[in-house]
């Protein structure tokens, strides 16, 4: 009620012969959140467990400044979730769970929230807003973040920040943001986000990521090999299984090359050049099959010689 009433004895009492409005600190659209890798991987990870249902949890790091949020770690919550929807039902967990980071060396604070929208892209429907609202009531700068499990593929992660509008200043006519940077401007909204309410209800903000070297080594060594695993022995029928379809492939591909072959003949000259855009390449693909069968059974049978001399 207190900057209800200042927003209008400073704008709307203008008017009126009221005092001149006074500047105010208003959240600025350069604003940044940096979510580290261990933070989007466990995000992602836990989102793809909870498929087809909503999963949710906390996000932990810091405020560096007035345009910078930092996302360190995030930790799943006691939660009711079905399709549509996900609540959180036990409040003293987060309580309990800070406590015991704390001890292991997690000092920072909840910034805000994350969950999942499998498959049906990053917005807050009616339960989201509500949730936002509680953890905006004890943090006017907490973050909801949307990430769809189902969408995000290799190279892509489908993910958006929101943060309510707050409604008394669309009342008054006030801008909810001041316009310092086209940096939230550059991410083309979903139409699916602006029937729902986005830019009306809530507003989306630039995500960024960060890693530093432990990080950067961990994702290193994540589908690192070790040299044990090319001595590692096959399944025989397995193996056999796999030596028969790589070779019934093999004879299919040497079929088309030949066919190709053939063809090429028949082209003219100056159509050679676009004559094989978007065909299958057989002869490239024949190579591979063949380094591939041979690499196979060279390690199959150095493995069983191995193991035959050893046990």
């Amino acid at each position: 009620m207190d900057r209800l009433s200042r927003l209008l004895q400073g704008g709307g009492m203008h008017g009126m012969g009221g005092a001149p409005p006074q500047d105010e600190n208003v959240v600025d659209t350069s604003e940044t959140v940096h979510i580290s890798s261990l933070a989007l991987l466990k995000m992602l990870k836990h989102g793809r467990a909870g498929v087809p249902m909503e999963v949710m949890g906390l996000m932990l790091g810091d405020y560096i400044d007035d345009y910078t949020v930092r996302v360190i770690d995030v930790f799943a919550m006691p939660q009711s979730g079905t399709g549509v929807s996900v609540e959180a039902v036990d409040p003293v967990f987060q309580t309990l769970m800070m406590d015991m980071l704390k001890q292991t060396g997690r000092p920072e604070i909840v910034v805000g929230w994350y969950h999942s929208h499998p498959g049906f892209g990053p917005w807050l429907s009616g339960v989201d807003i509500n949730t936002q609202q509680s953890f905006e009531q004890l943090n006017a700068r907490a973050v909801a973040v949307v990430v769809d499990p189902i969408q995000s593929v290799k190279g892509k992660v489908v993910i958006d920040a929101f943060r309510l509008i707050n409604p008394q200043l669309i009342m008054l006519g006030q801008e909810p943001r001041q316009t310092t940077s086209n940096i939230g401007h550059l991410h083309k909204p979903s139409i699916q986000a602006l029937i729902h309410g986005l830019n009306r209800h809530y507003y989306s903000i630039p995500i960024s990521y960060r890693k530093n070297e432990l990080e950067q080594k961990m994702l290193m060594n994540l589908h690192k090999k070790k040299w044990t695993d090319g001595l590692t022995l096959k399944p025989f029928d397995e193996h056999s299984h796999t030596n028969e379809k790589t070779v019934t492939e093999m004879l299919n591909l040497a079929k088309q090359y030949q066919k190709a072959v053939q063809e090429e003949d028949k082209v003219a000259e100056e159509k050679k050049a676009i004559a094989n855009v978007g065909k299958l390449d057989p002869k490239r693909h024949l190579e591979q099959d063949v380094q591939i069968l041979m690499a196979q059974n060279i390690l199959q049978t150095l493995s069983s010689m191995l193991d035959t001399v050893v046990f």
